[in-house]
């Protein structure tokens, strides 16, 4: 047995081994999946593309997501997370600078399509993964600060597309250039997956013995609770189970919104600041994620502290709606930006404590096929979002309409979050820190 000072220091130490280099990882993908946003600054008018068409494309990416997710996400499971991650990584990346090649409509749906389906089991399976490592009373917060990745990417991702969009090398267009070489670094990554990545914790070679046993006795004991928890889920129960169906469709609410926000972010601020360079614009572009990234870290930690999650992922789903809202009035250029940056940090804030719920109560190959589900139906909302907007926008002239019904679908997503129970595992005596029990609620059936 380890002391409670020393249970903190491996939670911590494997913290610092695991989480910076999951975190860039995260943000190549994230950069690689929006990156088209910036590209349809230029590409667009290089190949006709109208809104729609753009839109079709930029969603595509979630439909190709949405049949591979499972299957990945299960495949993962069975012969271990280093090699399905690496394999994953540079997948993508190779089809990510495929993307350069594009010269119609068809070929670019075709290669989204493609992206999607080489990056699904990505996340869920780092999601996953964390599970591995992490007992349940730290993992709204380990979650929260991967997801930071995501907002973090395009504090890093959108002035250096906007630089790649004014300053193209090697006789290629700008959008080009960008597909080029935001493609290099997940492929390079995924090398490095291969060399850096243990499977669980009884494969780190950095922990001693002691704190390998005391680690993966811990995850085995918190798996055993839940399985008996849940009734031993198979794989196919997971996948039927209500409360996954529901955590899909409350997951579906969040990212129409959440997408439809940021593969028009680039456009929406354009038109704010419809005088500025590419570069500056991309400058602008990184002001709202910015600002999310501290709010994301306490919303988790808040979230873990309290042992709560419902609220933690229905009122940020509130502020977002409250952020697009006002971004379809017509505002000045920094009340606009303002607003804008209040429907990002909504966007993100709920998300770690989001998938606090699901890892709650699955466990085994019933979790590598449930998370990937909620992931897969979720992320069909990548593909709806977008499409609405552009489609809107091409039937109205502007882009009001369809911010409203993205918040719409963030007040229908919080709604449905206060709905959804499901019982956390109580932890250990020797935790971080002290947890505030949560108030009391009726458990739903």
């Amino acid at each position: 047995m380890l002391s409670p000072s020393e249970e903190v220091r491996v939670i911590r130490s494997v913290t610092l081994r695991l989480m910076p280099f999951l975190g860039i990882c995260y943000i190549a993908a994230f950069v690689d999946r929006v990156n088209v946003g910036f590209a349809a600054l230029q590409m667009q008018g290089d190949l006709g593309f109208s809104d729609t068409v753009y839109a079709l494309g930029a969603g595509i990416f979630f439909i190709g997501y949405f049949f591979f997710e499972v299957p990945s996400n299960v495949i993962l499971e069975k012969v271990g997370a280093r090699l399905w991650i690496a394999r994953i990584m540079i997948l993508w990346g190779i089809i990510s600078s495929s993307m350069m090649f594009v010269q119609s409509a068809w070929a670019f749906y075709a290669l989204r399509f493609l992206l999607g389906a080489g990056e699904a089991g990505f996340f869920p399976g780092i999601i996953l993964y964390l599970t591995y490592w992490f007992p349940a009373e730290y993992r709204s917060r380990t979650v929260a600060l991967f997801m930071t990745a995501a907002a973090i990417s395009q504090v890093v991702g959108a002035p250096i597309s906007g630089l790649l969009l004014d300053y193209p090398q090697l006789g290629l267009r700008g959008w080009q250039w960008l597909f080029l070489m935001e493609g290099i670094p997940p492929v390079v990554l995924g090398i490095a997956v291969l060399a850096w990545l243990p499977n669980g914790p009884r494969e780190a070679r950095w922990l001693s013995v002691a704190e390998r046993e005391w680690l993966g006795a811990c995850i085995d004991t918190e798996c055993a609770e839940r399985a008996r928890a849940s009734g031993h889920l198979s794989l196919w129960q997971a996948l039927a189970d209500r409360k996954v169906l529901i955590l899909s469709l409350l997951y579906f609410l969040i990212v129409i919104g959440g997408y439809g926000l940021d593969l028009f972010m680039p456009k929406l601020l354009a038109l704010a600041f419809p005088d500025v360079s590419k570069s500056m614009l991309g400058l602008l572009a990184a002001i709202p994620p910015l600002y999310t990234v501290p709010v994301m870290l306490f919303w988790g930690r808040s979230s873990d502290r309290r042992r709560e999650c419902n609220w933690h992922v229905a009122l940020p789903a509130f502020w977002a709606a409250a952020g697009l809202a006002l971004a379809s009035l017509p505002l000045p250029p920094l009340v606009a930006l303002g607003a804008l940056t209040l429907a990002v940090s909504g966007r993100w804030a709920g998300i770690g404590p989001f998938w606090g719920l699901p890892t709650a109560y699955l466990t085994g190959t019933a979790a590598a096929g449930g998370i990937a589900m909620i992931n897969s139906i979720g992320n069909l909302g990548g593909f709806a979002g977008p499409y609405v907007m552009g489609v809107l926008r091409d039937l109205t002239g502007d882009y009001a309409i369809g911010l409203r019904v993205l918040a719409a679908a963030f007040v229908v997503g919080g709604l449905l979050a206060l709905r959804v129970r499901v019982r956390r595992p109580v932890p250990p005596a020797a935790a971080v820190e002290p947890i505030t029990p949560p108030r009391a609620v009726p458990e739903q059936p």
